[in-house]
Parts: C-alpha cells; sequence; structure tokens
C-alpha cells in the first residue's frame, strides 16, 4: 500500500521485504516530522536509517529535480 504513495517512486519490492531507493526519496529526512509518504501508509513499517537524514534542502532539491 506504500508504494503509489511514493511522490518520487522511490519504493519497490526487493527480494523478501520492500526498500527505499535513498537516492531518489525527499521525504525521509532529520526534521520532517512526519512525511507525507509516513501519514498515507497505512502501515508503520518505514524505518528511517539515520545515516541518510543529514541532507541539506539544497541536496534534496537536487534529487527531486534528477
Amino acid at each position: 500500500m506504500c508504494v503509489p504513495e511514493c511522490p518520487n517512486e522511490a519504493i519497490s519490492q526487493g527480494d523478501e521485504i520492500y526498500v527505499i531507493n535513498p537516492a531518489k526519496c525527499t521525504e525521509l529526512r532529520s526534521g520532517i516530522r512526519e512525511s507525507s509518504v509516513r501519514r498515507r501508509c497505512p502501515a508503520d513499517c518505514i524505518i528511517p536509517d539515520p545515516n541518510l537524514l543529514q541532507e541539506s534542502k539544497d541536496q534534496l532539491q537536487a534529487k527531486y529535480r534528477a
């Protein structure tokens, strides 16, 4: 149910579980309390990687444009 909610098509089916491609994701950075994907996704299954949450707004904007 989460896949169609991602505006950047960053969620996909992996070998055993769904995965989030951090190169496409602009929703799960630090400072965002609750992303739009988390609000709409019915499962409490998105576990952010703290090592990937340090992107600046400029970095996120570049990913969004790409």
